[in-house]
């Protein structure tokens, strides 16, 4: 009763699936223009071969009747792989032009079952069942050649087109994983490389913060107290406030950095503190103010019209301006300098120029080389430039080249901001990092196209199984390949030394040898060794040829061999007899 129950329900089920199936196949995703394009021309060429097997002279109906179930059935095997398969299969027995569709069906069958029970078992019934049907057709006069024949063919056609589409598909999906996954790694990798730069940033500031927040405020302290120091005279006092004002901004910008390194952001711009906050031309007016107060001659020019700038690029400007008039203090001490504002019509041009030192003037101090390179990073990621170098009249100039905030800035929360203008590359710098061979060749820290530990396990431990799967496919490619090789030589054995009974009955004694032996098999063939033995005695002098008959005989242990023997010649016999096979 279970049993009986459960198939109850598969057949009840079967409509169902039917139904399904067919809305699967008139989805509105199914069919591009290309692919019906594809299937249209696929269906005329499998029909055009469908009525080329089948016998038109017999019945021409029937054949157009099987061409067009072809043309039907090609895009149905994308929904029902498995009983297209079955039906063509078996079908083709009866009907050959059904057979053009074969390896259509098993290509599309391998590919579209998922999973390997059912192909399995969808394959061995398509084989079976077709190579059956063939034995059954060819009953009661079955002879082994045509019984090898047909499991050559079935196989050919049903089981290598398969395996080859289930192998590709698969290989297809390995690799497509593979990808997936290589990409998975490289993101986990940017992750971690990104925590660990996060973690260094955040114990350098916390060393900044440690010393030198400290010894900056001991500055301020101990200046603030000089400063009302009633011994010191006015120009002494002047210069004391200058240190202290400088001590202040410098402990202001180390909290600025320190919070910009614990963040780990890009420049948020400055706080909204004095200094630099107050914007650009402000903040640049109170670091020429301060040269000058160190006796050092400062003129500061403008040019254009004032621009908003981005908070980053606000305070980019600001660095410009004070490295320059830093650089100059250090390296030209007493030399003029010229610090000029140009707003251009894309970007802001911030530009430091000093002339050569003066005579006598004190030596320069000793420089660590490292401002101008986070200058020229500060200005990169948001899209500007800096050009530093030596003037024709002995100084050095530097300038910045700073794009200004876009034009949608003031635009409502929550609208989209337009893309300010760049100059260089933003992007982040992490894959620009190089790391030096010992050869010299640089080759970056995270290598988009290497195969890291984990790639490399999942490759070999998937390669693995594909080399099973290949070594079996090609296994079986090797063994179809020499059946159908031996098939070929056991036929062309079969044809030199077999005749149907007809061809024997139309021969006749008294004929040409000529005319007898180009009508009939050489007998070449080692199908004809030892048919002699237990046959009649010969004529004397007489040439035979000994043949075996397509017919089979009464007992399955003999075999009914055709002799025609000649002299003179003429044939002068022909006789009928069986040998055990």
């Amino acid at each position: 009763m279970k049993h009986g129950g459960s198939l109850a329900d598969e057949l009840l089920r079967a409509p169902r699936r039917l139904s399904e199936a067919f809305r699967r196949l008139f989805a509105p995703g199914m069919w591009s223009i290309g692919r019906i394009i594809g299937e249209a021309l696929l269906s005329l060429v499998l029909g055009l071969l469908a009525l080329t097997l089948e016998d038109t002279g017999a019945d021409a109906p029937r054949t157009i009747a099987v061409a067009v179930a072809v043309a039907l059935l090609c895009p149905l095997r994308r929904v029902l792989p498995t009983p297209v398969l079955l039906l063509t299969a078996v079908g083709g027995i009866v009907l050959p032009g059904l057979l053009a569709l074969v390896p259509v069906a098993a290509w599309s069958a391998g590919r579209r079952i998922a999973r390997h029970g059912r192909a399995t078992l969808a394959f061995a019934a398509a084989y079976v069942l077709s190579v059956a049907a063939s034995v059954i057709q060819d009953l009661p006069h079955l002879l082994i050649s045509s019984l090898i024949f047909s499991a050559l063919l079935m196989l050919s056609l049903i089981v290598v087109p398969g395996l080859i589409s289930r192998y590709s598909s698969q290989r297809r999906a390995l690799v497509e994983a593979l990808r997936d996954y290589s990409a998975q790694l490289l993101r986990e990798r940017e992750m971690v490389a990104g925590q660990a730069r996060l973690r260094e940033r955040q114990r350098i500031a916390q060393d900044m913060h440690d010393s030198l927040g400290h010894q900056l405020a001991l500055i301020s302290v101990h200046t603030g107290a000089l400063e009302v120091d009633s011994e010191l005279t006015g120009r002494q006092r002047e210069a004391v406030g200058v240190l202290r004002e400088a001590s202040v901004t410098a402990m202001r910008e180390l909290r600025e950095v320190v919070g910009l390194l614990r963040d780990g952001t890009q420049d948020p711009g400055p706080p909204e503190e004095a200094g630099p906050a107050a914007g650009v031309v402000d903040g640049i007016e109170d670091l020429a103010r301060s040269s000058r107060a160190a006796g050092t001659r400062v003129e500061l020019r403008r040019a254009g019209e004032p621009r908003p700038l981005s908070p980053a690029a606000d305070h980019a400007a600001y660095r410009v301006a004070q490295e320059g008039l830093t650089n100059a203090h250090k390296h030209a001490p007493g030399a003029p300098i010229e610090l000029a504002l140009h707003y251009d019509a894309d970007s802001l041009v911030v530009e430091v120029v000093n002339g050569p030192p003066p005579a006598g003037a004190g030596r320069a101090a000793v420089s660590g080389g490292q401002g101008l390179t986070g200058l020229g990073e500060r200005t990169r990621l948001i899209g500007g430039m800096v050009h530093a170098g030596p003037t024709a009249e002995g100084g050095f100039r530097l300038a910045g080249v700073l794009p200004y905030a876009p034009a949608g800035a003031d635009a409502p929360a929550g609208a989209p901001a337009p893309e300010p203008t760049t100059f260089v590359d933003r992007a982040d710098d992490l894959r620009r990092q190089r790391r030096t061979g010992s050869h010299g060749d640089s080759d970056p820290v995270i290598e988009g196209h290497a195969l890291h530990k984990e790639l490399a396990e999942a490759v070999n431990r998937n390669g693995r199984r594909g080399g099973w799967a290949l070594g079996c496919g090609l296994t079986a490619l090797i063994v179809v390949g020499g059946l159908v090789f031996g098939g070929i030589k056991l036929f062309q054995h079969a044809e030199r030394s077999m005749i149907d009974p007809k061809e024997y009955d139309e021969v006749t004694v008294g004929q040409s040898e000529r005319a007898v032996r180009d009508r009939l098999p050489d007998g070449k063939s080692f199908l004809t060794q030892g048919l002699d033995k237990g046959a009649p005695p010969k004529p004397a002098g007489t040439d035979c040829l000994s043949l075996m008959s397509t017919a089979d005989a009464k007992d399955s242990a003999h075999d009914i061999v055709y002799r025609f023997c000649f002299k003179g010649g003429r044939l002068v016999e022909k006789k009928t007899f069986e040998v055990k096979s």
